[in-house]
This record gives structure tokens, C-alpha cells and sequence, in this order.
């Protein structure tokens, strides 16, 4: 997520973070490079034109110029004007669902934005919540659409899906969904609409009656990030429509450039709701401006680290995890509970995204490790270690790697290859954790955050 924009801005950062001096010229190269970043992230061109004006204007005040530290200044002013084009008030960030006895949710969006399964993740999430959700498909017109909104939902005994029943129209759906809500004491209703691959009129039309007789307390616009500044105008298009009261942005896990989160807010003054980070129905989360400004800046989003890891991993086990990266004292067994770990987290990808300052890890690590096929082939060559191997990896002789090859199916170039990455990786964190402040302040602030 927001990888090729991240790198771009700190090797930016880099440039002028130890700067004694700043003139009024360096600042206009600055703010020349940063344009070109955002340029290339296929941010929206009214955005960038008022983000470089405001970032020039201040960052020009004598106070920076002759500042201690000015380079940091700058650094501090890009990062302030970037959470104020993401950011929206609370009261319009929110997902407004409570104090009502039954709320309405609505759904909107093209086809192929995630639509369906982004309403199966919102119903998981609110379910979580101990609300009792029920899930409509109005998509009377894609072949099984509302079968498979069904079949996401199925599993999950929290969250009811309204029987289908053959050749009803849309406003028979809905009224049988509102009588089946009230009857069964349902909290939240979310309806599913139908999309389309282009914008058009009926569809509109449709769309806007469905909202006079549902009232819905959030009409939620699903949109592909993939598409880039293009989600400004789809957004727009909707918006005047429908007056939409926020967004979800899909596929955020395939989009390195970020063009889309940075241009919807501001351009079309409707706030970013959630994020859909992968394919798991557990891949959506709120969108926090503050912390999707840090990602972007390359200072990690250690907050949303710790919430993803307080679902899967005990306080013990965290504790002793962010003692054993400060030491460097990883053995293969504390490797392959973190790659079982990791996967219950959303994989590693998720999880990189979240480190801060990971944008400067990464080239010095071989990336196959992440490689999810990779991880599956590391687990299965761990497993056929013995625990004292596992405890003490010094020990694998060519023998010893014989034997496991053959237990794992694997060869012995494979098991040599795991044992140089394990090697690389734990020797990489005990000099990164010793050498970078900020990286070992944020791991203890995850342990106190246990």
C-alpha cells in the first residue's frame, strides 16, 4: 500500500532531514520533487496544486529559514498538509449506527469496485460489534450476484442473509427485508445495490429511489483505488446524485501509488470510512487519516500494528516477541509461530505496511521470504526439524538438512536457502533494533501497548 509514493517522499526526506540551512530556492527544489511524487502517484492535479502552494508558503517563513533544524520543519509541514487533505471531522468519519432501533445501510458503486464482498466484511465487522446484521442483495440483474453475497455470509451464524425468492423486483426485496428485519429484532439492514461498468441514467435513477424508501443512514460509495484519480470523478458523478456520506476504497493491498485515498476527500469534501486491504473477509478497516498520513511518510502505523496483533497474539506472547527482536535472539521455533502468526494478521504484506520505517528494510532483505508460496514451504521445512534444531539452528549439518529435505518434501538447496534467510533477517533486526531509535522506541511502545 503506497509503497512507490512512501519511497519517493523519504528519499525526499532524507535529503534535507539533517539540513543546518534551508533557502528560499532549496525549499522550491523540495516542493518541485514532492510534486513530482504525487504526480506520479496519480493524485488528482487540484489537490497537488493546493498541497504544493501550502506546503510552499509556509515552509518560505523566515521561522523555518532560520530555524535550527529546518530540514525537519519541512518534513513536519508536508506531513501536517498531508492529514489535512485525508482528514474529515469525527462526527463525519464515524459510521453512524447507533440510537436508532433499525439503521440502514446502502451500498453503491461500479461494477467490480468489491461491492458485494466489501458488504459481507462490513456486516463481519458490525456483527463483531455485537450488532445483528442483515444482509439484502438488490443486484437483480448480475448473473448469481445475490448468491453470492449469501455464500460470503454463510458461515457466520451472527449475520442473517434474506432468503431469495425468484423473479421479485427490487422494492418487493425491500419490502420483504424490512418486515423480516423488524420481525427478527435486526439492528442493521445492509443492501446491496446493483452496479454497473459505466454511470448511467436508470442506474442513477434506480439508485435514488431506493434511498427515498429505505432512508438509509449511510450511503457507503465502494470504489476500486486501482483506478486512481479517475475514483475523483466516479465519486463526484455519485455524490451529486446521491449525496453520498462517505467512501470505501477496495484493493488498497494492489495499489502502490495511493492517488485515490489522497484525491477523494478533498476533491469531493466526503470522508474515507474504511479501507479494503485484501481478499479475507476480515481484510477491511477504518480509515484513520492520521495514521494513513504516517504510512505514507514512511513512519508505520504502529497503533493499527497493535490492534491487528491484540486479535491473534496474548500479552505473554507479545511481550516476549518484542524482547526477542530487541535482543536478536530469534530461533526457528519463534519463527515459525510468527509466520503462523503473520498469516492470521492478514499476511506479511499487511504487516509490512505497518513497520516503520520498513521502506528502508526492505532492499536489504530478499522479499522471496514474504512471498506467501515461500512461507507455506518454510513452514512444512521447520516442521521436520526436531525442537532441538528448531532451538538451535547452529547445529544443522549437511546431515541434519538431508534428513529434513526429504521429511518436507523439499531439497537441500531449499532448507539451505531458509536457514541464510532466517540468518539475514534476525541478524538485520538486531542491528536495526540497536542502531535506529525510532525503530526501538516503537517496538517497546507495542510492548506497552500490551
Amino acid at each position: 500500500m503506497f509503497q512507490t509514493l512512501t519511497q519517493k517522499l523519504s528519499n525526499i526526506f532524507d535529503k534535507i532531514k539533517g539540513s543546518t540551512a534551508l533557502s528560499e530556492q532549496q525549499v522550491l527544489t523540495i516542493a518541485r520533487e514532492v510534486r513530482i511524487a504525487l504526480l506520479e502517484a496519480d493524485v488528482s492535479l487540484v489537490v497537488i496544486k493546493d498541497f504544493i502552494n501550502n506546503v510552499v508558503e509556509k515552509a518560505k517563513g523566515q521561522e523555518v529559514i532560520r530555524s535550527v533544524t529546518p530540514g525537519q520543519m519541512v518534513i513536519k509541514i508536508i506531513s501536517d498538509e498531508m492529514i489535512k487533505v485525508l482528514s474529515s471531522s469525527e462526527t463525519e468519519q464515524a459510521l453512524h449506527i447507533e440510537f436508532e432501533p433499525l439503521v440502514n445501510i446502502m451500498m453503491i458503486g461500479l461494477q467490480g469496485s468489491g461491492k458485494t464482498t466489501t458488504t459481507a466484511k462490513l456486516a463481519m465487522r458490525l456483527a463483531k460489534k455485537n450488532k445483528k446484521v442483515m444482509v439484502v442483495s438488490l443486484d437483480i440483474y448480475r448473473p448469481a450476484a445475490r448468491e453470492q453475497l449469501e455464500t460470503l455470509v454463510r458461515n457466520h451464524e451472527t449475520i442473517l442473509s434474506l432468503p431469495i425468492i425468484s423473479n421479485e423486483n427490487v422494492f418487493q426485496i425491500i419490502a420483504r427485508s424490512t418486515k423480516e428485519a423488524k420481525l427478527l429484532g435486526c439492528d442493521v439492514v445492509i443492501y446491496d445495490t446493483a452496479g454497473r461498468l459505466h454511470i448511467d441514467e436508470p442506474m442513477l435513477q434506480e439508485l435514488s429511489n431506493i434511498k427515498e424508501i429505505i432512508t438509509p443512514k449511510e450511503i457507503l460509495l465502494v470504489v476500486d483505488s486501482l483506478i486512481g484519480q479517475e475514483s475523483v470523478n466516479v465519486a463526484n458523478q455519485f455524490n451529486q446524485t446521491l449525496n453520498i456520506s462517505g467512501v470505501v476504497l477496495t484493493k488498497i493491498d494492489g495499489d502502490s501509488r495511493g492517488g485515490a485515498a489522497l484525491s477523494i476527500k478533498y476533491v469531493t469534501g466526503k470522508p474515507i470510512k474504511f479501507l479494503g486491504t485484501g481478499e479475507k473477509t476480515n481484510d477491511l478497516e477504518e480509515f484513520h487519516p492520521e495514521r494513513i498520513a504516517s504510512r505514507i511518510l514512511g513512519k508505520g502505523d504502529i497503533i493499527s500494528l497493535v490492534e491487528k496483533a491484540a486479535e491473534v497474539i496474548s500479552k505473554e506472547d507479545a511481550a516476549k516477541s518484542v524482547e526477542k527482536l530487541k535482543k536478536g535472539s530469534f530461533n526457528l521455533e519463534d519463527y515459525y509461530q510468527q509466520l503462523q502468526n503473520i498469516n492470521k494478521m492478514g499476511g506479511i504484506s499487511s504487516i509490512l505496511n505497518l513497520m516503520p520505517g520498513i521502506n528502508k528494510l526492505l532492499p536489504k532483505i530478499d522479499q522471496n521470504p514474504f512471498d506467501q508460496n515461500n512461507v507455506k514451504l518454510q513452514q512444512a521445512i521447520i516442521l521436520s526439524m526436531t525442537r532441538y534444531e528448531k532451538l538451535n539452528p547452529d547445529i544443522i549439518n549437511g546431515k541434519r538438512k538431508k534428513r529434513i529435505a526429504a521429511g518436507s518434501g523439499t531439497s537441500v538447496q531449499e532448507v539451505n536457502k531458509l536457514l541464510k534467510q532466517f540468518q539475514n533477517i534476525t541478524s538485520l533486526l538486531k542491528s536495526e533494533m540497536k542502531g535506529n531509535n525510532i525503530l526501538r522506541d516503537k517496538f517497546n511502545n507495542l510492548k506497552n501497548f500490551f
